[in-house]
């Protein structure tokens, strides 16, 4: 895909760098998300310091446009390559577009962690994988009320679904990167994982930040 690729790689990343959660904070609640509680854009400080609603919506959101920016590579594929690895092209753009929310041009390059957006790039391009993942983050969640560390086994529990339960054509590029993401939201929760190691992690519904 030599002309389709950089095409893809633009707009998954430009899509994924919309900072939703900052955006509602702030057109919202008049705040910049990025100064309060735990100082990320994601849906949990979000959750935490800007209510339930808003939480919800930046989840919902980060979502959606990891979802779309999936479609949308393969729609370009398809436009503009005769016979597309449509395996190829949804791998691009989920990189790209969960690259896009974690440093989004637009707030200097500090953005979210990935979850929910890696959530919606897979949730199309392998979504029995996907949900089998989300049911690990919300039974760790259960369990520990530790959301960074239902985010971590989540995201490391994705890559052996997807090749346990992944149908059709099995790209290397496409596992590849669904390990590189994997990698990157965990590497993303790196100050939790020693928050975790001291015991000093707060748990979901404490009023500390993420």
């Amino acid at each position: 895909m030599p002309l389709a690729s950089p095409i893809i790689a633009i707009a998954a990343y430009l899509l994924g760098s919309i900072p939703t959660g900052y955006l509602l904070v702030r057109l919202l609640r008049h705040q910049d998300i990025r100064s309060v509680g735990s100082g990320n854009i994601g849906a949990t400080n979000v959750l935490r310091t800007g209510g339930k609603s808003l939480g919800a919506a930046t989840f919902l959101l980060d979502m959606l446009k990891g979802c779309v920016a999936v479609w949308l590579g393969v729609f370009i594929a398809a436009c503009l390559t005769p016979a597309p690895a449509y395996r190829d092209a949804q791998a691009l753009a989920a990189l790209c577009a969960v690259l896009g929310h974690m440093f989004p041009v637009w707030l200097h390059f500090r953005g979210g962690k990935g979850v929910a957006t890696g959530f919606g790039v897979f949730l199309v391009a392998a979504p029995l994988a996907a949900l089998s993942a989300i049911v690990v983050f919300f039974v760790i969640l259960a369990l520990t009320r530790y959301v960074s560390l239902a985010s971590v086994l989540g995201a490391a529990s994705f890559p052996v679904f997807a090749w346990l339960l992944m149908e059709g054509n099995r790209s290397p590029f496409f596992f590849a990167v669904q390990i590189a993401v994997a990698l990157l939201i965990i590497l993303k929760h790196h100050q939790n994982i020693r928050r975790l190691l001291t015991g000093t992690e707060s748990r979901f519904g404490a009023k500390q930040p993420a």
